[in-house]
């Protein structure tokens, strides 16, 4: 038996003892990152920003097994927050609805969470009204015409079923349930409120797809509630994609046994602990990428160089070669051998090693002094 299916659904319950102890160190090491985040300039920031929500949009769609593409995700972005990031890359439809959900969660937090918002998140993670190839229901509940909404995990074929949600006749009155209290004030701490809330929510599952990124921004904006503010700092989506196994496993547990979703929560809040540490990774990279310019401002470089070059700080995918400079930048191949001719003069770029067809290039400072 699911807990949905409990006589005393969905009166959850915790060992307060535990939980409370957890919760109040959790709290104070979130104070500290927000404080540290907040002391930066605008400047950096708005870039501390703009990395975080990008990680969360790739990464919430990651785990449903959806790549997107990061340039798309980090213009659609820029261009709605209003920050200067030069050339932005048009984004495809499905890149703009995640996108556009993400921002409404957390940027308008305040706001109350309706039927109407829900849907409309819905029909903007699916635009063509499909989930792949297969038609779907949209800016609706289920009506389960296919069977019972089963919650799975891996490949076609080799899927793992995690468990059933309710059958679609009791969904009008269960998110009606869900909505009432998650808009109610409660003495319940904002961050246990976000667990309970991506829980409650994804035990539901009320639409054919894409409950699981629904949920994630609705955490998102339970987590922004708690801290009164729009700025996202840490990504949640990313540190369960990092644990996605794990993620799977602590929904399977709580989903077949009782009320008492204490493990559910120190879950939770562990993975958040986590995505605190990989926000210190992301301030670290922002310093590091102002850090850089400020010692290259003098440096006479042209449109491409500055693109290559913050595209190496953001932790450019594979090696650097001429033929993907070329691409990239849209110019010709001798263009771009030109271009790293000029940075490896400067002492910006060193070769990798290796030579050839296979040569490759990075950022001299990860590698300390050397000759080209």
């Amino acid at each position: 038996m699911y807990i949905h299916a409990s006589d005393d659904w969905p009166e959850f319950r915790w060992n307060e003892g535990l939980i409370t102890k957890q919760l109040a160190s959790l709290r104070l090491r979130q104070g500290k990152l927000i404080g540290r985040m907040e002391a930066l300039g605008l400047t950096l920031r708005s870039e501390a920003v703009l990395r975080t929500l990008t990680e969360d949009v790739l990464k919430t769609s990651e785990i449903e097994g959806e790549k997107l593409d990061p340039d798309q995700v980090r213009s659609s972005l820029a261009r709605r927050l209003g920050i200067e990031i030069g050339a932005l890359t048009p984004a495809d439809r499905d890149v703009e609805g995640v996108v556009e959900m993400m921002l409404d969660a957390t940027q308008n937090y305040t706001k109350p969470l309706d039927e109407e918002r829900l849907l409309g998140w819905h029909a903007a993670l699916f635009p063509t009204g499909r989930s792949g190839m297969r038609r779907i229901i949209v800016a609706n509940w289920r009506d389960d015409s296919d069977g019972a909404m089963q919650v799975v995990s891996g490949p076609i074929g080799r899927e793992r079923v995690h468990f059933e949600a309710p059958e679609a006749g009791r969904l009008p009155q269960e998110m009606k349930a869900f909505l009432k209290w998650y808009n109610a004030d409660t003495e319940i701490d904002g961050v246990l409120k976000a667990a309970l809330a991506h829980l409650w929510f994804v035990t539901i599952h009320p639409f054919a797809d894409g409950n699981g990124r629904i949920a994630r921004a609705i955490a998102d904006m339970s987590l922004a509630r708690s801290e009164e503010s729009a700025n996202r700092f840490y990504s949640m989506s990313a540190q369960i994609r990092n644990e996605r196994n794990a993620y799977y496993d602590i929904l399977e547990h709580t989903q077949k046994g009782d009320l008492d979703i204490t493990d559910w929560l120190v879950w939770f809040l562990d993975c958040l602990d986590h995505a605190f540490v990989g926000a210190e990774t992301i301030l670290a990279s922002v310093l590091r990428r102002a850090e850089f310019w400020k010692r290259h401002a003098d440096a006479d470089l042209n449109a491409r160089q500055k693109l290559m070059l913050n595209k190496l700080l953001n932790r450019f995918e594979g090696k650097l070669t001429s033929s993907k400079w070329a691409k990239i930048t849209k110019s010709s191949q001798p263009t771009a051998g030109r271009d790293i001719d000029h940075l490896l003069m400067l002492g910006i770029l060193r070769k990798d090693a290796g030579g050839g067809r296979s040569t490759s290039y990075s950022l001299a400072e990860e590698h300390g002094p050397c000759s080209n």
